[in-house]
Order: C-alpha cells, then structure tokens, then sequence
C-alpha cells in the first residue's frame, strides 16, 4: 500500500461532469493518459488503469445511465507520485457488484455481464464500490519509474 506521506505530490487533480456520451468519455480517457505519462507511471501501470477506466466508464454511461445524454456521469481523480486513483458516480439506480455472475465459470463463458468488473478488480489495486452501487472508487499504486 502506498504510504500517503511520500505521495503527496498531486500531478494533476481534476473533477469533471460528463453527458452520457462515450465520446466525451474518451476526452476524460486522453487527458488522464496525457497526466499518467507525465508521471512516474510506468508503461504497465498505464495499460493497467487505461483498461480498467474504459470498463468504468462504459459501465456507467451504458449500464448505469443506459445511454441517456440527459444524465451526467461525475468523474474526480487524481494523478499522484505513486498512485492514480479515481471516483466515478452515474444517475443509474445502482446495482450489487457481488451479485454479478463469474464470468469465468463454465456456464458463464459467452455472457458478457461480469467482464468489466473482473477487469478492474484484476488491473486496479483497490476497487470500492458505494451503496446503491451507483459510484465507485478505484485506485492503482505504481513504482516510480526506473532512470
């Protein structure tokens, strides 16, 4: 776990309210790309949180707001020394992450709910998710990179 006191300096922190327009989402998605390589992010930690942040962001645009342009998707993160961590809450009804099917079972293989979640929960250090289920908090720690 990241020790806060050595990661404090913040290399950029941004709060954004989106439409539910993947397009304006690939805008949120460029910028944090833009702060990450700007960082002491490695390659790695970047494909990583790239991955992650498109399942999250997919999830809350289709599944939570289910396409609606008139609901927002709120979006805060922060780009720091050693971490990246982000918040992301949609105007859907929420839903419990718990609940979702295993998509590696067996029976599960060619349905496509469970994916997105499982791939953050992998790539993201701590992914947390707040009642109704409706926002989440992920965060990824990473190594400086090496000189």
């Amino acid at each position: 776990m990241t020790d806060p006191a050595s990661d404090t300096t913040a290399f950029e922190a941004v709060e954004v309210v989106i439409p539910s327009d993947p397009a304006e989402a690939r805008s949120v998605q460029d910028r944090i790309e833009l702060s990450l390589a700007a960082s002491d992010a490695s390659e790695r930690d970047i494909f990583c949180i790239k991955l992650a942040l498109e399942e999250a962001l997919v999830n809350a645009i289709k599944h939570g707001n289910q396409l609606d342009l008139s609901k927002s998707v709120s979006i805060s993160y922060q780009v720091l020394r050693l971490s990246f961590e982000i918040r992301i809450t949609d105007q859907g009804p929420g839903f419990d992450p718990d609940d979702l099917p295993d998509p590696t079972a067996i029976e599960n293989l060619e349905r496509p709910c469970g994916r997105g979640v499982m791939l953050m929960r992998h790539y993201m250090s701590d992914v947390e998710y707040y009642p109704p289920g409706n926002s989440l908090r992920m965060r990824r720690d990473f190594k400086p990179k090496q000189a």
